[in-house]
């Protein structure tokens, strides 16, 4: 198996770590047949990736096996924002590889020297990726990797913007909604949602990312938290719903 190093992968604060633990802790009482999980939001830049990056961190250190599946096609800087670093070079293969037929899937799976977690990078962005996702040759894959992983994390680009995370839903077995404090309305929220229920996908809940925490667990901090908050329902960031405490629950 081939391999990468990822050189910026700095770790979390107290708060921001122990709210990814509760995430993935949570994820796993989602039940047996979840394990293909996709990570989307309504906008660019309200940290799905940053999320998706960090539950395959925080997952195999729990002692599990995950493959995270880089489904940004059109846009995607998880390699160059987190510094990765392929045994094979400017020769790397990805998904895109993969899906358009120029590569194996032993050849787009690599290691990332953290025990337990793995890595099936974008490849070559390209413009018109729906052709690609939209075959038997992606839900193939995904469900490969289900039967050599407990998980398969998937990031998607951002459902309000292009129709590729609503495809990419069709072979998931769930969806985790990622919410920026204070930048999305209400019915953006209500139209992503009923986007990604039409496509059979149920939605195991929802993040709100990007909030700011006094303390978390009655301990005092000061900080810019990331997925410090979980809510059972759509937040309504106009009216400040998102302050109200909860649980990440398997329905919005």
């Amino acid at each position: 198996m081939h391999t990468l190093t990822i050189q910026k992968f700095p770790p979390l604060k107290y708060a921001g770590a122990e709210a990814v633990n509760m995430l993935c802790t949570n994820l796993s009482f989602s039940g047996e047949n979840v394990k293909k999980i996709m990570f989307t939001s309504c906008h660019a830049a309200e940290g799905k990736s940053f999320l998706s990056m960090n539950v395959l961190r925080t997952m195999a250190k729990l002692g599990k096996s995950v493959v995270m599946v880089d489904a940004d096609l059109r846009r995607s800087a998880i390699a160059q924002k987190y510094g990765f670093q392929f045994d094979l070079g400017e020769n790397a293969l990805g998904l895109s590889h993969y899906l358009a037929g120029m590569a194996d899937e032993a050849d787009v799976i690599y290691e990332t020297g953290i025990p337990g977690a793995h890595m099936v990078p974008v490849g070559r962005t390209v413009s018109n990726s729906l052709p690609l996702l939209n075959t038997l040759r992606f839900q193939n894959l995904l469900n490969d990797l289900a039967g050599r992983f407990d998980y398969v994390i998937v990031d998607a680009p951002p459902i309000g913007l292009v129709i590729d995370a609503a495809q990419i839903a069709k072979f998931c077995d769930g969806t985790v909604l990622v919410v920026g404090y204070n930048t999305v309305r209400r019915q953006e929220l209500n139209d992503a949602r009923d986007q990604i229920l039409q496509t059979g996908c149920p939605i195991l809940g929802a993040v709100m990312n990007l909030t700011e925490y006094d303390h978390y667990l009655r301990k005092k901090y000061s900080y810019k938290s990331y997925y410090a908050h979980y809510g059972n329902n759509l937040p309504d960031a106009k009216n400040g719903e998102s302050k109200r405490k909860g649980l990440f629950r398997n329905r919005l």
